[in-house]
């Protein structure tokens, strides 16, 4: 039998990341444009760093974005240190991307 959730919950110590991502694309003319640019980006983040990533802002904008970037761990784990290392690892390897502004939130 499955113990209820909220005892489950209680007994379980779990640390979640976000971050908050605006980002500059100079190179995007169009929608179309930028879409060819952030899909892969999303997909490359998930597939390196294990986490959730979604555009969540300014998806009619063609030059700016808004990422929202989430992970978990257990309580051992540097959720802040694993976010920053994201936003530095798309700093080095994204050039056509420009990193306005990272906020973190830990909860």
């Amino acid at each position: 039998m499955l113990a209820p959730l909220g005892r489950m919950l209680k007994s379980t110590l779990m640390v979640i990341g976000a971050c908050r991502l605006h980002l500059h694309l100079p190179g995007c003319a169009s929608l179309k444009e930028k879409r060819a640019l952030l899909k892969p980006l999303l997909a490359r983040l998930h597939r390196e760093f294990n986490i959730a990533a979604a555009e969540v802002e300014h998806q009619d904008v063609w030059r700016s974005a808004g990422l929202a970037i989430v992970t978990v761990t257990g309580a051992g784990g540097n959720v802040e240190a694993q976010l920053e290392r994201i936003v530095r690892w798309i700093e080095h390897n994204r050039p056509e991307v420009e990193v306005v502004d990272a906020q973190f939130e830990l909860r």
